[in-house]
């Protein structure tokens, strides 16, 4: 298996759930150019995670990124900063930063053959 991980990322797993749902099951290919056109935050660090998951897969396995397709992709919560916001009469308000654990897993498409 072919995979690839971002840790720790800054940007809410909902966030970036809505562009892994995009790319999952799509070629690399299909895949790249929905990421180039989609207006989300969360598609810089997915273009680099494809990228490097498609790097691993030529430099480890020799495999070339025209017979690769997304397989899986998993979106994690990871730790979540807590803040506070000052509110009146002394009180305070809390606020969750959350981060996201991004996997990705490429798998070699499969072509099926026709029995006649």
């Amino acid at each position: 298996m072919i995979t690839a991980k971002l840790s720790n990322y800054r940007i809410t797993p909902r966030k970036v759930r809505l562009v892994a749902d995009m790319i999952r099951g799509k070629s690399i290919e299909q895949a790249q150019v929905i990421l180039v056109n989609v207006s989300k935050k969360a598609k810089h660090p997915l273009a680099g995670l494809l990228d490097s998951a498609v790097a691993n897969a030529k430099n480890n396995f020799q495999i070339e990124k025209d017979n690769l397709i997304v397989k899986e992709i998993r979106v994690d919560q990871g730790f979540v900063l807590k803040r506070s916001m000052p509110m009146s009469k002394g009180s305070a308000f809390p606020i969750k930063k959350r981060t996201s654990h991004i996997s990705l897993v490429l798998a070699p498409k499969v072509i099926k053959s026709s029995k006649k």
